[in-house]
């Protein structure tokens, strides 16, 4: 039997490995030989390569989508309008305070967002619909009664650039605090960033309409 401690072990550093060098660079022997376990122990409480890979985002998305749907659902009691700058917002400040034990957790995360576009997983996407698929409808829902006259379509194309300048962004947080140190002689926490962030894609996602 594996020791207490074993996945978490494994999980800890299978993100790092995957968000470094990718899924497919990555071989299980890696992730074994970094974590002091064996391949038995991988095999036994994740069963397959694809498994792990889905239960490394299932630890920042559970929480994350849990306490997205809280909010949603008070949004909805409260009667709020519907705003980009709400329900971005909204996103923002739970996808750094998922874990806020853990800042660099956020970091990870979105270096592995950045690796699941590159390198597309379709046992991950639909892994990803099947668990958090109603959720994340209701975000984008929200976010089309905030821009009405944005089609679904030209919504899609807005979300997915956003979602390139957040992943560039946040997985990218201690170069770019480190140059805004060296060349500014600003320090920048994560949030100061973030609130520099929001107010781009607020522009980006309510911006008028190209002509076709």
């Amino acid at each position: 039997m594996a020791q207490p401690g074993t996945v978490d072990r494994i999980l800890d550093t299978a993100e790092v490995l995957f968000a470094q060098k990718g899924f497919a660079e990555t071989s299980l022997r890696a992730i074994t030989s970094k974590a002091g376990v064996n391949l038995a122990a991988v095999n036994y409480h994740f069963g397959s390569k694809e498994a792990l890979i889905q239960a490394v985002f299932e630890r920042f998305l559970t929480p994350f989508s849990a306490a997205l749907a809280a909010k949603l659902d008070e949004l909805e009691a409260s009667g709020t309008p519907d705003t980009p700058e709400t329900i971005l917002g909204i996103v923002s400040r739970l996808a750094l305070g998922t874990h806020p034990q853990d800042p660099q957790r956020a970091a990870i995360f979105f270096r592995l967002a950045g690796q699941a576009y590159s390198q597309p997983q379709g046992h991950l996407r639909q892994y990803l619909n099947q668990h958090y698929g109603a959720v994340f409808k209701r975000l984008q829902e929200h976010l089309q009664r905030a821009v009405p006259d944005v089609s679904p379509m030209e919504l899609f194309w807005r979300v997915q650039f956003s979602l390139g300048s957040v992943i560039f962004t946040l997985s990218g947080l201690e170069s770019l605090q480190a140059i805004s140190k060296s060349d500014f002689k600003l320090e920048l926490s994560a949030a100061d960033i973030t609130q520099r962030l929001l107010p781009f894609l607020v522009g980006g996602i309510q911006a008028p309409v190209p002509a076709q």
